[in-house]
């Protein structure tokens, strides 16, 4: 079955950086486009980023385009997300997804069970 492992997540400050990766397995990843969205306390899951089966085309939520970055490493199944200069209302958890459907717009067939990110100023 598809499984997929979030780490990287912490406590860090307003302005630090954080990498996320998602080690995904039960599947052919190169196949498939992966995807990061987070969910704040008391508020609905939102998408965050995507990219396509290759790395060649790469999407973002407007929040955040400029200051995270997502990628993946087919060879090692895992896809990254790179989040600088981070703010107080970047705090939430971050879930991985991958979808059976097109990078963008994104609709997740499988969900990780999240990483916590906090952010304090």
């Amino acid at each position: 079955q598809v499984q997929l492992v979030e780490s990287g997540g912490g406590l860090v400050q307003a302005g630090a950086s954080l990498r996320l990766s998602c080690a995904a397995s039960g599947l052919t990843f190169s196949n498939f486009p992966m995807g990061w969205f987070r969910q704040a306390p008391g508020k609905k899951r939102e998408f965050v980023a995507s990219i396509t089966r290759s790395g060649a085309q790469t999407y973002y939520a407007d929040s955040v385009k400029g200051r995270f970055t997502i990628s993946r490493d087919n060879a090692k199944n895992t896809v990254y997300l790179q989040m600088n200069s981070l703010k107080p209302e970047d705090t939430a958890v971050y879930y991985c997804a991958v979808t059976m459907g097109s990078s963008y717009p994104f609709t997740a067939d499988y969900w990780g069970l999240g990483t916590q990110v906090t952010v304090s100023s």
